[in-house]
């Protein structure tokens, strides 16, 4: 059977970016660089991108081009069962991710709608937690249903999994032709109205001033790497998934710096509105910048609606455009995110993409709910922190020393590449791979192995966020370790004769 194809190469690019600019770019980046040294990030950043980001990019668009199938099929053709599990583990975490990944987008639409009429009221931080969550005094406890969480939440999936049930052309394509564009020409529109607001100047001067003194600290190179790794949408089977639908004559490398350095483009302009509203803020409030600058939930959810209400003129309007950006940049990831575990199962079982999508998307649906429910923030919460830190970040890790160390297949893969490609790969891209990007992956796994089991004899503390121990291991170590184990199972199983075998063109 063929196997589906982008409609153009420039469709691939926009699913690409797609998946990479997600809710991060905007409400992480900002706060990430602001803390580390500023307009001085930028050179680690830029570094990062280039001897790890794009590099694994390359690495990742090669394994799907050349082997043409899911995460798990992919690694199964390149090296049979002993790679293969590592593909379900990226497809596994990547299922986590989408479930409450959903809620967060959930959150955005509603929060659409209560733009027009301020909604949050004054005190948005009692509005987020009390009247709209709902949440539960006790981390651990589910509670009910928030139903005016669950029903946007609904909407999510039926848009998502309608995109997905179209196909690769139909749907994953067409939606982000529509969607990126929209989301960059709202986005422009909210930088210009925010650069002009009064205060912007010092938004902008707490964000591009640069801390050079922060360049000698080893943290901030590891922060530049982290953020470059998580935004890329690397090692969660996402870019591998969607390379192996592009046709046989595609230039990989060039797609990688595209998908990378757009990414990038897409973040400093997040940071540019980001900090301009904030400096704005500051000046309102008659406090430093430092004092409003936050990320995550936060920033989104407590600080711009707060923005919104002392916003001059149409602030219902920039409060939508705002929460509708975050809607569609979370759109186009979930729908990534989503088609990794529809693809693996659907090749695995031999099913149809209608009935993968209905089976592996509906469960994740289903899942999904329990963050819809009172203490649906703290199972989030925890899971998000687990899943990024000991799933992403550590596969990412293994995969790179797989394939440089273990299979020693980084030759094979760069000659592929060099054969399609424009731009031909030499000794850096190898010399990236298997010294550059374990050291720093190996130095930020350490520390946070040791931080966080630390964190676990600290009887004054507790654990991250303070929780109790047993919320902590049942939420978070468990669905960590949990997708690992997992991930070993279903590499277990055979595939199904139509992908059993496999013979390089």
């Amino acid at each position: 059977m063929a196997r589906s194809q982008w409609g153009t190469r420039a469709g691939f690019i926009l699913a690409a970016v797609g998946s990479a600019v997600g809710l991060g770019n905007i409400w992480r980046f900002p706060y990430v660089a602001y803390e580390n040294g500023g307009g001085a990030f930028f050179i680690p950043y830029l570094f990062a991108l280039l001897t790890a980001g794009i590099p694994i990019l390359i690495m990742e668009f090669t394994l799907g081009h050349r082997f043409r199938g899911s995460a798990p099929l992919t690694f199964f053709r390149f090296e049979g069962k002993k790679a293969e599990w590592l593909g379900w583990w990226q497809i596994l975490v990547s299922f986590v991710i989408s479930t409450y990944y959903a809620v967060i987008i959930a959150w955005s639409m509603r929060y659409t709608l209560f733009s027009f009429n301020l909604g949050w009221g004054e005190d948005t931080q009692a509005f987020l937690f009390g009247d709209f969550l709902q949440l539960a005094e006790t981390p651990g406890e589910v509670g009910g249903i928030v139903w005016g969480v669950f029903i946007p939440l609904v909407l999510v999936w039926i848009i998502s999994l309608g995109i997905l049930l179209a196909g690769v052309q139909k749907g994953i394509e067409l939606a982000n032709r529509i969607f990126i564009p929209t989301l960059v020409v709202i986005f422009l529109i909210i930088v210009i109205r925010a650069v002009t607001l009064p205060g912007a100047g010092a938004g902008l001067t707490a964000f591009f001033e640069p801390n050079f003194e922060e360049i000698m600290n080893p943290t901030v190179w590891v922060a530049a790497y982290g953020h470059i790794f998580f935004s890329l949408s690397i090692a969660f089977a996402i870019m591998i998934t969607y390379s192996s639908y592009l046709p046989k004559k595609s230039d990989i490398t060039n797609n990688a710096f595209i998908t990378g350095f757009a990414n990038s483009s897409f973040e400093l302009l997040a940071g540019i509105g980001v900090f301009a509203a904030l400096g704005y803020m500051a000046v309102q409030s008659g406090v430093d910048v430092s004092e409003v600058a936050t990320a995550g939930v936060g920033l989104a959810f407590v600080v711009f609606p707060q923005i919104i209400n002392e916003f001059p003129g149409l602030n219902g309007l920039f409060g939508a455009l705002f929460f509708l950006s975050l809607t569609l940049a979370g759109l186009t990831s979930l729908i990534s995110i989503t088609e990794t575990y529809v693809a693996g199962f659907s090749e695995k079982f031999g099913t149809s993409r209608r009935k993968a999508v209905a089976i592996a998307g509906g469960l994740a649906a289903v899942i999904s709910i329990l963050f819809s429910t009172n203490g649906g923030l703290y199972f989030l919460d925890v899971t998000d922190y687990f899943i990024n830190q000991f799933g992403i970040a550590l596969i990412g890790l293994i995969e790179v020393v797989l394939v440089a160390w273990a299979f020693r297949k980084l030759s094979d893969l760069q000659g592929h590449a060099n054969l399609v490609s424009d731009i031909r790969l030499g000794n850096w891209w190898k010399i990236c791979l298997s010294v550059v990007t374990p050291i720093v992956l190996g130095y930020m796994m350490f520390g946070l192995f040791t931080e966080n089991l630390l964190q676990q004899f600290d009887t004054e503390t507790g654990n991250y966020e303070g929780y109790t121990n047993s919320f902590i291991f049942w939420s978070g170590w468990l669905v960590a370790i949990g997708a690992l184990v997992l991930g070993i199972i279903f590499s277990l199983g055979k595939w199904h004769r139509d992908h059993a075998e496999f013979t390089e063109e």
